[in-house]
């Protein structure tokens, strides 16, 4: 049995070769965030403000999100390569936010791709169609993302009805539960490596769809689940990028170089190490945040969307801050 998130990031930090944490930016970084979260300038209301994401909490919302995270993943460009864009109400999008739009558009066009009787057998030429971009470029592994279609929905109509709202059910209120629930039953949620023979899970996507879930119904309602907080951030190639522009992340010069010239394969001991150092400086983050706030409600998702949003703002800034090249159905 693979160790949970949190778990996994702290073995992975002591025992990485190739990444440290810097404690300095840790407390450096956490005062920056504390200075944001206690402006009120970010919160859980911010989810709903992004013009893509559902403004209802509703079971229509439940099951967009359900479609949406099941191909939240891999949306980086090579450099000699355009960009994926899909262009929406006037609007063009780039990234995860391409993929909202496009589900959106395909919604508003009469292909309702959040129902799982659409999805669960749409044919290649239908999806094409509803991914197509603004150029020539196309979205991704896109064979993998039909065969998730196919394969999630076949499985949501099978075992929960064809409703994501009775997995939500069956999870009694704890997001643990749930992840618990998806991981077992969508295979393509499961998102676990062995690394220095013990298994380590990162579960970006199924912690992603639970936060997502959370922050849509506000925490209130099928969003309610008591154990929340324990949620860890989700590892991905973007936000370890944020953490190594504010240094708190340290890459050894043998993965920079590495980094530099290739692009990694999912589960190898650097990429690992990468993903799991991440999750465990997040959460010194919100330690260091808590030490210094302890009535400040901050937890690691929080900080994630932040770090997320922030990113995107900086997109320039970081143009010349390296990271880590994967193809993966995970993130």
């Amino acid at each position: 049995m693979a160790c949970n998130p949190r778990e996994s990031g702290v073995l992975i930090y002591w025992y990485a070769d190739h990444v440290k944490v810097d404690e300095d930016a840790v407390s450096k970084l956490a005062t920056q965030l504390l200075e944001a979260f206690e402006s009120n300038s970010y919160s859980i209301q911010d989810w709903k403000k992004h013009p893509l994401h559902p403004k209802t909490a509703d079971k229509e919302a439940l099951n967009f999100i359900f479609v949406m995270d099941s191909l939240n993943f891999s949306f980086w460009t090579d450099k000699d390569q355009d960009k994926y864009q899909v262009e929406f109400d006037g609007v063009t999008y780039t990234g995860y936010w391409a993929l909202v739009a496009a589900i959106k558009r395909a919604i508003q066009e009469g292909i309702n791709i959040s129902d799982p009787n659409v999805y669960s057998k749409i044919d290649q030429e239908t999806l094409m169609r509803v991914f197509r971009g603004k150029t020539a470029a196309l979205i991704p592994m896109f064979e993998q993302r039909l065969k998730i279609l196919h394969e999630n929905g076949q499985i949501l109509l099978e075992k929960f009805s064809g409703d994501f709202s009775n997995v939500i059910n069956a999870a009694n209120g704890s997001a643990q539960n749930l992840i618990k629930l998806v991981v077992e039953n969508f295979p393509s949620f499961n998102d676990s490596y062995e690394y220095k023979g013990k298994m380590m899970a990162f579960y970006k996507r199924s912690q992603i769809l639970v936060a997502d879930i959370w922050a849509c119904f506000e925490g209130k309602g099928l969003g309610n689940f008591h154990d929340i907080d324990s949620l860890t951030m989700f590892a991905d190639y973007r936000v370890p990028q944020i953490l190594c522009f504010f240094k708190v992340l340290k890459y050894s010069s043998t993965l920079l170089n590495e980094m530099n010239k290739r692009e990694f394969t999912p589960g190898e001991p650097m990429e690992v190490e990468i993903r799991g150092t991440s999750i465990h400086a997040v959460e010194l983050i919100r330690e260091e945040m808590y030490i210094k706030k302890p009535d400040l409600k901050v937890n690691s998702i929080l900080i994630d969307f932040y770090l997320w949003d922030l990113r995107r703002k900086m997109s320039e800034e970081l143009e010349k801050i390296p990271f880590h090249r994967v193809r993966s159905i995970f993130y």
